[in-house]
């Protein structure tokens, strides 16, 4: 019964190096918003006959990523609502407006990832909370690995893309734009400078 309780524990022992060694291996990046090597966009249809395109002027973050345990990663990400920017000030003053993001009230969106599964040719899916209009919502999307490696300036850099599509009506905005509207999709273009 000791040998059985001796070898269980050296098992365990064993498993919590092994957890933590992967853990340990996970560089951490922050993600290049000074040099704007990164980008948050969306588009949704308009009366389904062309796109409105837009982004987030301001947003920061980071990520953690090994190649060696790609699916021990995680990302988060704040978005600065107010610096929604479609090219167009009166209608960038609706979408601000308390008929869709309402900014004054909720001047943050927020991603947290909770897990990350790639596959071998670096694509993978993230799952993880959005948080909208003070709505938190668990979504799923796929990610692609752009890229990994050193930059001309000494450094370590990692980029990774990845596209969602959000229902409107989930995140509390219920602005009748016709049925082609009811979702908008997001893009995430990241790049990370390794710490």
């Amino acid at each position: 019964m000791k040998k059985q309780i001796l070898a269980a524990a050296i098992t365990a022992s064993s498993l919590f190096a092994a957890v933590a060694s992967n853990a340990a291996q996970a560089a951490d990046y922050n993600i290049d918003v000074a040099g704007a090597h990164a980008s948050i966009q969306f588009k949704i249809k308009h009366l389904g006959y062309s796109w409105l395109l837009g982004r987030f002027n301001t947003f920061d973050g980071d990520f953690s990523y090994d190649a060696k345990s790609p699916n021990a990663s995680q990302i988060n990400l704040i978005i600065d609502t107010a610096s929604l920017d479609s090219n167009h000030a009166e209608r960038d003053k609706h979408l601000k407006s308390d008929d869709f993001l309402d900014v004054k009230k909720f001047p943050k969106a927020k991603f947290k990832s909770q897990n990350i599964e790639f596959s071998d040719d670096g694509k993978g899916l993230v799952t993880g909370l959005f948080t909208l209009k003070g709505i938190t919502k668990t979504i799923t999307f796929p990610i692609t690995k752009v890229g990994e490696g050193a930059d001309p300036w000494g450094g370590h850099r990692a980029g990774f893309s990845g596209e969602a599509s959000l229902k409107l009506t989930d995140y509390g905005i219920t602005t009748n734009l016709g049925p082609a509207s009811a979702y908008v999709d997001m893009t995430f273009n990241i790049e990370g400078v390794r710490l």
